[in-house]
């Protein structure tokens, strides 16, 4: 259990990390996108950027990662899901995350895009959602 696990989760759902991301953090697939999508913001947040490598599409996953640490994510805001549930294979998220740096607050608006396929070839391997990337939007 990390020093986290007992604080809320950055996402933004209200519950206890442990009970939150923590698990997806951990290898446990995330039930819908936007599930997906939490986590990941999560993710930056506490700057575990082999997580966001490894819930990328492989089609659009760059080599590496590299997390700004002047980047303190602050807040997330989920406008609309389209599809993206546990029967999808497609689903879409527009969302608002806010962050801060040294010159101050922003925020990045953007529909991102996710794939649920299988982890691996075999017909066994567990399907999972992934990122596969997104539209920046102007922010409202």
């Amino acid at each position: 259990m990390s020093e986290a696990s007992a604080l809320p989760c950055p996402c933004g759902r209200g519950q206890r990390y442990a009970e939150c991301c923590e698990p997806l953090h951990a290898g446990e697939p995330a039930p819908t996108a936007e599930r997906l999508m939490r986590s990941r913001y999560s993710a930056f947040a506490l700057g575990l950027g082999a997580y966001l490598l490894d819930s990328w599409h492989p089609s659009t996953r760059p080599e590496s990662l590299e997390l700004d640490p002047e980047v303190e994510w602050r807040r997330l805001l989920v406008e609309t899901t389209e599809r993206g549930g546990p029967f999808d294979r497609e689903g879409f998220v527009v969302f608002t995350a806010i962050g801060r740096t040294p010159e101050g607050r922003f925020e990045q608006r953007e529909r991102s895009r996710f794939l649920r396929d299988r982890d691996g070839l075999a017909a066994t391997a567990p399907e999972r959602w992934r990122y596969v990337d997104g539209d920046p939007l102007d922010a409202s």
